[in-house]
Protein backbone atom coordinates (compact mmCIF):
# COMPACT_ATOMS: atom_id res chain seq x y z
CA UNK A 1 0.00 0.00 0.00
CA UNK A 2 1.22 3.20 -0.74
CA UNK A 3 0.80 6.26 1.50
CA UNK A 4 -0.19 9.61 -0.18
CA UNK A 5 -0.53 12.56 1.98
CA UNK A 6 -0.76 15.11 -1.09
CA UNK A 7 -1.54 18.39 -0.31
CA UNK A 8 -2.07 18.13 3.48
CA UNK A 9 0.78 20.25 5.66
CA UNK A 10 2.54 18.72 8.36
CA UNK A 11 4.51 20.65 11.21
CA UNK A 12 7.71 18.26 12.57
CA UNK A 13 8.87 19.73 15.84
CA UNK A 14 12.79 19.10 16.66
CA UNK A 15 12.94 18.20 13.07
CA UNK A 16 16.42 19.03 12.06
CA UNK A 17 18.20 15.80 13.30
CA UNK A 18 17.31 11.96 14.13
CA UNK A 19 13.83 10.88 14.10
CA UNK A 20 12.03 13.97 13.27
CA UNK A 21 14.73 15.04 10.44
CA UNK A 22 13.63 11.20 8.88
CA UNK A 23 10.09 11.98 9.74
CA UNK A 24 10.39 15.29 8.15
CA UNK A 25 11.60 13.69 4.91
CA UNK A 26 9.03 10.67 4.74
CA UNK A 27 5.99 13.23 4.93
CA UNK A 28 7.75 14.95 2.21
CA UNK A 29 7.88 12.24 -0.10
CA UNK A 30 4.29 10.92 0.85
CA UNK A 31 3.66 14.13 -0.73
CA UNK A 32 2.98 16.39 2.87
CA UNK A 33 4.34 20.16 2.70
CA UNK A 34 6.49 20.24 5.90
CA UNK A 35 7.25 22.56 8.13
CA UNK A 36 10.42 21.57 9.71
CA UNK A 37 10.93 23.16 13.28
CA UNK A 38 14.48 23.59 14.73
CA UNK A 39 15.46 25.51 18.38
CA UNK A 40 19.38 25.59 17.58
CA UNK A 41 20.43 23.23 14.42
CA UNK A 42 19.95 26.03 11.96
CA UNK A 43 22.23 24.85 9.62
CA UNK A 44 21.10 21.05 10.09
CA UNK A 45 17.26 21.82 9.39
CA UNK A 46 17.92 23.82 6.31
CA UNK A 47 19.80 20.87 5.05
CA UNK A 48 16.68 18.62 5.38
CA UNK A 49 14.74 21.26 3.56
CA UNK A 50 17.28 21.57 0.52
CA UNK A 51 17.08 17.71 0.23
CA UNK A 52 13.16 17.77 0.56
CA UNK A 53 13.29 20.44 -2.34
CA UNK A 54 15.58 18.44 -4.00
CA UNK A 55 13.17 15.56 -4.16
CA UNK A 56 10.37 18.09 -5.68
CA UNK A 57 8.90 18.51 -2.11
CA UNK A 58 7.80 21.56 -0.35
CA UNK A 59 8.96 22.99 3.04
CA UNK A 60 10.61 25.25 5.42
CA UNK A 61 12.79 25.68 8.56
CA UNK A 62 10.98 27.35 11.16
CA UNK A 63 13.18 28.14 14.69
CA UNK A 64 10.91 28.05 17.69
CA UNK A 65 11.88 26.30 21.20
CA UNK A 66 8.20 24.53 21.23
CA UNK A 67 8.76 24.92 24.93
CA UNK A 68 8.03 28.59 25.16
CA UNK A 69 4.41 29.79 24.38
CA UNK A 70 5.31 32.98 22.46
CA UNK A 71 7.66 30.54 20.08
CA UNK A 72 4.79 28.14 19.68
CA UNK A 73 2.18 30.85 18.45
CA UNK A 74 4.95 32.35 16.37
CA UNK A 75 5.38 28.64 14.44
CA UNK A 76 1.92 28.55 13.90
CA UNK A 77 1.18 31.33 12.60
CA UNK A 78 4.06 31.40 10.41
CA UNK A 79 2.31 27.79 9.42
CA UNK A 80 -0.74 29.16 8.32
CA UNK A 81 0.85 32.83 6.57
CA UNK A 82 2.63 30.11 4.58
CA UNK A 83 0.46 27.02 3.29
CA UNK A 84 -3.17 28.35 4.57
CA UNK A 85 -4.05 25.37 7.08
CA UNK A 86 -2.62 22.78 9.34
CA UNK A 87 -3.67 18.70 8.57
CA UNK A 88 -0.75 16.97 10.85
CA UNK A 89 1.19 17.94 13.94
CA UNK A 90 4.04 15.72 14.81
CA UNK A 91 5.24 16.25 18.56
CA UNK A 92 8.93 15.09 18.25
CA UNK A 93 10.43 17.59 19.68
CA UNK A 94 12.53 15.80 23.14
CA UNK A 95 15.80 15.48 24.89
CA UNK A 96 17.12 13.95 27.93
CA UNK A 97 19.55 16.79 28.45
CA UNK A 98 21.24 15.08 30.85
CA UNK A 99 21.60 12.03 33.30
CA UNK A 100 21.43 12.26 36.79
CA UNK A 101 20.46 10.14 39.42
CA UNK A 102 17.53 11.66 41.88
CA UNK A 103 19.31 12.27 44.50
CA UNK A 104 21.97 14.72 42.36
CA UNK A 105 19.37 16.24 40.44
CA UNK A 106 19.07 19.91 40.55
CA UNK A 107 15.38 21.48 40.22
CA UNK A 108 15.72 23.58 37.64
CA UNK A 109 16.99 20.19 35.52
CA UNK A 110 13.61 18.41 36.35
CA UNK A 111 11.21 21.17 35.18
CA UNK A 112 13.63 21.81 32.06
CA UNK A 113 13.10 17.85 30.95
CA UNK A 114 9.59 18.35 31.41
CA UNK A 115 9.43 21.45 29.70
CA UNK A 116 10.94 19.54 26.85
CA UNK A 117 9.46 16.75 26.42
CA UNK A 118 5.74 17.14 28.09
CA UNK A 119 4.66 21.06 28.21
CA UNK A 120 5.88 21.26 24.48
CA UNK A 121 3.40 18.90 23.02
CA UNK A 122 0.29 20.43 25.39
CA UNK A 123 1.62 23.79 23.75
CA UNK A 124 1.96 22.61 20.12
CA UNK A 125 -1.35 20.39 20.80
CA UNK A 126 -3.10 23.35 22.19
CA UNK A 127 -2.36 25.87 19.00
CA UNK A 128 -2.84 22.76 16.21
CA UNK A 129 -6.75 21.99 17.44
CA UNK A 130 -8.38 25.40 16.51
CA UNK A 131 -6.41 24.62 12.86
CA UNK A 132 -7.39 21.01 13.01
CA UNK A 133 -11.20 21.78 13.34
CA UNK A 134 -11.06 23.98 10.79
CA UNK A 135 -10.08 21.26 8.19
CA UNK A 136 -13.23 18.78 9.86
CA UNK A 137 -10.21 16.56 11.33
CA UNK A 138 -6.46 16.25 11.32
CA UNK A 139 -4.14 14.21 13.57
CA UNK A 140 -1.85 14.81 16.13
CA UNK A 141 1.38 11.94 16.13
CA UNK A 142 3.27 12.33 19.32
CA UNK A 143 6.88 10.43 20.20
CA UNK A 144 6.73 8.72 23.11
CA UNK A 145 9.86 6.31 24.39
CA UNK A 146 10.48 2.88 25.55
CA UNK A 147 10.87 4.77 28.77
CA UNK A 148 7.72 5.65 29.54
CA UNK A 149 7.41 1.89 29.83
CA UNK A 150 10.54 0.66 31.85
CA UNK A 151 11.91 3.83 33.81
CA UNK A 152 14.81 4.23 31.08
CA UNK A 153 18.24 3.68 31.41
CA UNK A 154 20.35 4.81 34.31
CA UNK A 155 19.92 9.00 35.18
CA UNK A 156 16.92 9.26 33.22
CA UNK A 157 14.42 9.01 35.08
CA UNK A 158 13.35 12.85 34.34
CA UNK A 159 13.25 11.75 30.98
CA UNK A 160 11.35 8.87 31.28
CA UNK A 161 8.59 10.47 33.57
CA UNK A 162 8.06 13.02 31.23
CA UNK A 163 7.75 10.46 28.30
CA UNK A 164 5.63 8.94 30.23
CA UNK A 165 3.03 11.92 30.71
CA UNK A 166 3.42 12.42 26.84
CA UNK A 167 1.94 8.85 26.53
CA UNK A 168 -0.63 9.33 29.46
CA UNK A 169 -1.41 12.61 27.22
CA UNK A 170 -1.93 11.48 23.72
CA UNK A 171 -5.12 8.95 25.23
CA UNK A 172 -6.44 11.27 27.23
CA UNK A 173 -6.42 13.96 24.12
CA UNK A 174 -7.54 11.09 21.97
CA UNK A 175 -10.55 10.92 24.08
CA UNK A 176 -11.22 15.10 24.31
CA UNK A 177 -10.80 15.32 20.50
CA UNK A 178 -12.70 12.22 19.16
CA UNK A 179 -15.87 14.24 18.42
CA UNK A 180 -14.52 16.85 16.37
CA UNK A 181 -12.55 13.71 14.10
CA UNK A 182 -9.00 15.10 15.34
CA UNK A 183 -7.21 11.34 15.95
CA UNK A 184 -4.48 11.48 18.76
CA UNK A 185 -2.04 8.98 18.72
CA UNK A 186 1.69 8.11 19.25
CA UNK A 187 5.10 6.16 18.77
CA UNK A 188 7.26 5.10 21.06
CA UNK A 189 10.76 4.14 19.92
CA UNK A 190 13.87 2.01 21.66
CA UNK A 191 16.98 2.27 21.04
CA UNK A 192 17.71 4.23 17.93
CA UNK A 193 21.03 5.21 16.23
CA UNK A 194 20.69 9.13 16.38
CA UNK A 195 22.81 12.10 18.01
CA UNK A 196 21.00 11.68 20.77
CA UNK A 197 22.32 8.59 22.20
CA UNK A 198 25.65 10.15 21.16
CA UNK A 199 25.43 12.67 23.06
CA UNK A 200 24.10 11.17 26.36
CA UNK A 201 24.57 7.48 26.62
CA UNK A 202 28.23 5.91 26.89
CA UNK A 203 29.34 3.26 25.04
CA UNK A 204 29.39 0.40 27.48
CA UNK A 205 26.04 1.58 28.14
CA UNK A 206 24.95 1.36 24.97
CA UNK A 207 26.28 -1.99 24.33
CA UNK A 208 24.74 -3.42 27.37
CA UNK A 209 20.91 -1.86 26.00
CA UNK A 210 21.71 -3.49 22.93
CA UNK A 211 22.72 -6.75 24.39
CA UNK A 212 18.74 -6.20 25.15
CA UNK A 213 17.32 -5.97 21.62
CA UNK A 214 16.17 -9.56 20.42
CA UNK A 215 16.89 -7.85 16.94
CA UNK A 216 20.08 -7.57 18.07
CA UNK A 217 20.99 -3.50 16.66
CA UNK A 218 19.56 -0.69 17.22
CA UNK A 219 17.26 0.73 15.10
CA UNK A 220 17.48 3.71 12.53
CA UNK A 221 15.34 6.83 12.38
CA UNK A 222 13.98 5.47 9.16
CA UNK A 223 12.76 2.55 10.85
CA UNK A 224 10.34 4.69 12.56
CA UNK A 225 8.82 6.51 9.19
CA UNK A 226 6.54 3.80 8.38
CA UNK A 227 5.00 4.53 11.79
CA UNK A 228 4.43 7.53 11.67
CA UNK A 229 3.27 7.50 7.69
CA UNK A 230 0.77 4.93 8.84
CA UNK A 231 -0.87 6.59 11.54
CA UNK A 232 -1.23 10.00 9.20
CA UNK A 233 -2.52 7.91 6.16
CA UNK A 234 -6.03 6.74 5.84
CA UNK A 235 -5.30 3.58 6.99
CA UNK A 236 -5.12 4.65 10.23
CA UNK A 237 -8.44 6.63 10.17
CA UNK A 238 -10.01 4.11 12.76
CA UNK A 239 -7.43 4.22 15.51
CA UNK A 240 -6.80 6.76 17.99
CA UNK A 241 -5.36 6.88 21.95
CA UNK A 242 -2.73 3.96 20.54
CA UNK A 243 1.10 4.17 21.04
CA UNK A 244 2.73 1.83 18.49
CA UNK A 245 6.18 0.42 19.97
CA UNK A 246 9.10 0.68 17.44
CA UNK A 247 12.13 -1.21 19.59
CA UNK A 248 12.84 -3.73 18.11
CA UNK A 249 11.22 -6.95 20.39
CA UNK A 250 12.56 -5.22 23.94
CA UNK A 251 9.06 -4.48 25.34
CA UNK A 252 5.99 -6.77 23.69
CA UNK A 253 2.83 -6.26 24.49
Amino acid sequence: MKIELNGQVAIVTGASTGIGAAVAKGLAEAGAQVVVNYNNSKEKAEEVVSEIERKGGRAIAVQADVSRKEEVEALFAQTVDTYGKLNLLINNAGGLLKRTAIEEMEEELWDRVFEVNAKSVFLCSKQAIPLLKQQGGGKIINLSSQAARNGGGGGSIAYASSKGAVSTFTKGLAKELASANILVNGIAPGIIATPFHDRYTPEEMRAKMQMQIPLGREGTPEECVGAVLFLASEAADYMTGEMIEVNGGTLMD
